[in-house]
């Protein structure tokens, strides 16, 4: 009976550590978001989580650390869903990756630290000093993001739904762009642009000019 108290105690002590560092996590996003990283003290993201600093201090070194894991965060995020979907062998792969980039997009109207974690990423941070490290990082998350995506590409190619002298490199770069374009759009204004209706008539648009 003891033992098996200590394990329960156990698990609910990770569960309370995992819950803390997300509300550390959570409260950075917001913080960082809104008044920038450099202008963002550990001190003010402990009371913004309700924690003390030493609790921060318990999961992160520093700011730098609490900034990376806010990038893998979301990262893996990303990666798990895109991962998840090309498990199914889609008819239509195009079709498919048109519905999932705009399920990646229209996902944003309801969450706002992830609306907050890529408006940090995107616009607010301008990666010089001690973040400047995060430059060959972040590039190596995209690349495989980007090795990911093509997947949809090449499947879509194998099919015969795409010539098969088309360039997959230059299509996947063409979308990156684009939906980098809508997410920046959006995000300067969210309140402006109703992401909802205007993510699946803006992918349709573009994906049905690929074939």
């Amino acid at each position: 009976m003891c033992q098996a108290n200590r394990r329960e105690n156990m698990r609910k002590t990770k569960e309370d550590a995992l819950k803390t560092r997300e509300n550390i996590l959570n409260a950075a996003t917001d913080l960082f978001s809104t008044k920038g990283v450099e202008a963002t003290s550990l001190l003010e993201i402990a009371n913004h989580a309700d924690v003390t600093r030493g609790a921060i201090y318990w999961h992160f070194k520093n700011k730098c650390e609490i900034f990376e894991a806010l990038h893998e965060r979301m990262h893996q995020n990303f990666i798990q869903i895109v991962m998840e979907d090309l498990e199914t062998d889609h008819p239509q792969p195009l079709k498919q990756m048109e519905a999932v980039c705009s399920r990646l997009l229209t996902s944003l109207n309801d969450d706002i630290l992830k609306r907050q974690a890529l408006t940090l990423f995107l616009m607010k941070c301008n990666y010089i000093g001690e973040f400047s490290d995060f430059v060959a990082k972040q590039k190596q998350c995209k690349t495989q993001a980007m090795m990911l995506l093509k997947q949809y590409l090449e499947r879509a190619q194998k099919k015969g739904l795409l010539p098969a002298d088309s360039d997959i490199d230059i299509l996947m770069t063409s979308i990156n762009c684009y939906l980098k374009g809508v997410l920046i759009i959006y995000l300067s204004d969210p309140d402006d642009f109703d992401i909802k209706d205007m993510a699946p008539k803006l992918m349709r648009l573009f994906f049905s000019k690929l074939a």
